[in-house]
Parts: structure tokens; sequence; C-alpha cells
């Protein structure tokens, strides 16, 4: 009996350890990684945090993918502000933000950036720039509010034809998430996520390694291409980016984010076109280009641009091409071509990101 009790006493402090470990982490992650950003309120108790870059007009709005936050296009906003004013943000429920008061739907997260424009004395025109999911959000900006949209560019839009309901064989893929969000969460809470994720950004990473090694050759492979598609990110935002998923909130936000897309694909699937405003996609060189019929369902003036060293994150393999879509529409110059090595085969696609991203803390749970 004295055993038992002494190793249920020594996992109960372990665990409060953990629990303070964890707070503490937080909370001075929030204080070294929020300083150069701003808060907004746009009601019901819900702040959103932005950050801003450049001056003049028109401004461009960076929208990033389903479990992804400003930080993604950090390599994409310094350059472009160079020549605009730039706003990148975090969703309700992602990054540095509160929690989210409402389903993650094009339609509701269009209205909380306009809120969020709106609180902090934003004025239009505004160039739209969003990637995957975040593609499905500007689109839906610019149908509610058309007259402050000067242009869009959508890298690599979620495709609604692929996901539940019009496609239940992915149904699977999203019940994935569910589960590793639900081994994730008590392991956020008590600090052994931010153990397991800041092995992961050290330049080491021999604890991620080992954990993710026992749990089997699966999450040896993701983890291998998750460390490919981050170290394409620039390296000063590694801190910040191992902050978020460190969180427990990065988890319940990014279950908030896979249960909504469902709504999310009703909503995109029978949207009106965009009208008399120009939009410019890019498709990476491994997937199938969009139709004629797929161009026209987004907008009548689309022009589409094929990223051939690319996959789903075209704004990380071939930046270039992002900055010169944007600048077109601005009306400046294309910037000079540099040569750039072949990008890695590796590829971490946005719905295995969110397997990708609870994948640490939960492997030895799930062992």
């Amino acid at each position: 009996m004295h055993v038992i009790f002494w190793i249920f006493a020594s996992v109960a402090l372990l665990a409060l350890a953990g629990t303070v470990y964890q707070h503490l982490g937080s909370l001075r992650d929030r204080r070294i990684h929020t300083g150069h950003g701003h808060y907004v309120n746009i009601g019901r108790g819900c702040s959103v945090y932005f950050y801003e870059q450049g001056q003049g007009e028109p401004t461009i709005l960076f929208e990033a993918g389903i479990g992804a936050t400003h930080l993604n296009w950090r390599g994409i906003q310094d350059p472009i502000s160079l020549v605009a004013h730039t706003i990148a943000y975090d969703r309700a429920g992602l990054g540095w933000s509160s929690p989210s008061r409402t389903p993650r739907t094009p339609g509701n997260i269009a209205a909380e950036l306009h809120q969020m424009l709106e609180a902090a004395g934003f004025q239009p025109p505004y160039v739209l720039v969003g990637h995957s999911f975040g593609g499905l959000a500007m689109r839906r900006f610019a149908l509610l509010y058309p007259e402050e949209v000067l242009g869009l560019v959508l890298v690599d839009p979620m495709r609604c034809e692929e996901w539940p309901p019009l496609n239940p064989a992915k149904q699977s893929q999203l019940d994935l998430g569910h589960r590793l969000i639900r081994y994730a969460l008590p392991v956020a809470r008590c600090g052994l996520a931010r153990l397991l994720v800041t092995s992961l950004f050290s330049r080491a990473g021999k604890l991620s390694d080992q954990i993710a090694g026992a749990a089997g050759a699966h999450p040896r492979h993701v983890l291998g291409r998750i460390k490919t598609e981050v170290k394409k990110m620039p390296r000063k935002v590694w801190p910040a980016v191992a902050a978020h998923w460190s969180r427990p909130d990065f988890y319940a936000g990014l279950r908030s984010h896979i249960d909504s897309i469902p709504a999310t694909v009703k909503e995109m699937q029978g949207a009106e076109p965009i009208r008399e405003i120009p939009v410019t996609v890019l498709t990476p060189g491994k997937s199938a280009p969009l139709s004629q019929n797929q161009l026209e369902q987004i907008g009548d003036s689309v022009h589409q641009i094929m990223a051939p060293k690319s996959e789903h994150w075209i704004h990380l393999d071939e930046p270039d091409l992002v900055i010169d879509a944007i600048r077109g529409l601005i009306g400046a110059p294309p910037i000079a071509t540099a040569a750039h090595d072949e990008p890695a085969k590796t590829f971490i696609s946005e719905p295995e990101l969110a397997e990708s991203a609870v994948l640490l803390p939960v492997a030895h749970s799930a062992r």
C-alpha cells in the first residue's frame, strides 16, 4: 500500500509541477513574443492579435491556413511591407488571439476580420491574401465587402469538393484529428507538449525524435516532413511557433477549425462568384490545375499561375511567385527572380499539419 501511495503521490507531484511549468512558460511566451504586435477588442470578450508593417495604400491583409498563424506569412510580409502597408493576424482560437466564440466558418471569420479592421481604425482598399482554408475566408470577405477590396491572391485555396460532406472519404482524416487532439489537450496542460515541441525546434531535436521513433514509423515520417516545412520559415519566428504549439489553447482552437470543415464546405460550395475584382490563384505544380469551371466559380476575373516547384505551401517553396502576384495587383514592378534550390520533396499538407501539430504531444500517450 505504501508503494502504491508513493507512486500516486509522485505522479500527482509531477503533474502539478508540469502544470506550473506550462503556466509560467505561457506567461513568459506571451511577454516575449507579442511585444511587436497589437491587440484589438472585437466584442464578446474576444481580442484579436495582429502584426503590422509598412505604410501607405493599399493595405495587404494576410489570412493563414487552418492551423497556422500570422507567423506563417513573415517571409512574404517582410518584403511586401517595403512597398505597402501590411497586416497579418491570428484568427480567434489560434496564436495569441482569444478563443473563438463562433464556429470557424469563412462567413464568421470574414465578419470578425472586418470588425478587427474597423476597431483598429484601418481603412480600405484592401488586397486579400489567403492560403488554403484562409483562401475561402478571403473569398467570403470579398463577397461581403466588395467595395473595400482591390484584389485577391489565393495561394492554393482549399478545394471544397475534396472534403466532407461532398467527399465523405476524407471523414477519416477529420476523425483522426479529433482523436489526436483529445490526447494532446491534457498533455499540453501538464507541460509535456512544451517540453517536446521545444525539443523539436532545438538544433538537435533528440527528445522529439526519440519519442516519435518509439511511437512508430508513421510518426517518424510525419515528424520528418514537419521539420522540412518549418525550416522553410524564417528562423526568427521558430521560437514563437514553438510557443504556439505548446499551448492547450492551440489544440482547442485547432479542434474548432476541424469541427467547422463540413459547414465551411456547405457555405462555400454555394457561394456566388466574386464580381469585377481581379483574383490571382496560385496552384502547385504537383496538383491538377483548377479547371475553367472551377475558376469561374471563384470569380469573373481570375488568373491562374502554376507554381512548378511547389506543393501546398507555395509561399514557403516559391515565395517570389506570391510576392510578385501581390505586387502585380498594387502596380509595383516584379522583384528580380533569384535562383532557388530545388525544394525538398517531402511535403506536409494542411490536413497533415493538424495531425503533425498534435503528433509529438500525444506520441508518448498513444504508445
